[in-house]
This record gives structure tokens, sequence and C-alpha cells, in this order.
């Protein structure tokens, strides 16, 4: 297989280095393929929103405060 050169949404990521012939993923040979369904796992320059946390019940919140 050969590597393909990193797309648009690669650009600021740490893993996305500048050779002669190019800029290529240092991770994923088809930087494309991981872009395709979403956000690529791999990528340094994204941040990941934290879940909130779900409804609390009253009853067990109550005794926690005590």
């Amino acid at each position: 297989g050969t590597c393909h050169i990193v797309i648009e949404a690669c650009e600021g990521c740490q893993k996305a280095t500048e050779y002669s012939s190019g800029k290529y993923c240092l991770i994923f040979p088809d930087p494309t393929a991981k872009w395709r369904l979403g956000n690529c796992n791999m990528a340094t320059h994204i941040k990941v929103e934290e879940k909130k946390a779900g409804k609390v019940n009253p009853l067990k919140a109550s005794k926690r405060g005590h």
C-alpha cells in the first residue's frame, strides 16, 4: 500500500509530519478513512467534551448532604 497525504482536517495534529514529498500521518496510511465517519481517534488537536452526569436521585442526594 501507499501512504496518502493528510487532509485539511488533520492540520494542527502533532502526528502529521512534513516530508519532502508532502505531509503525512505517522499513524494511519489513509487519513481520509479515519475522518469519514467522524473525528479521528488519534487527533491531538481536537478537544473531547466531557459528558455531563445523568439525573441524580433526590433521595440519595439528600442522604449525601448530611
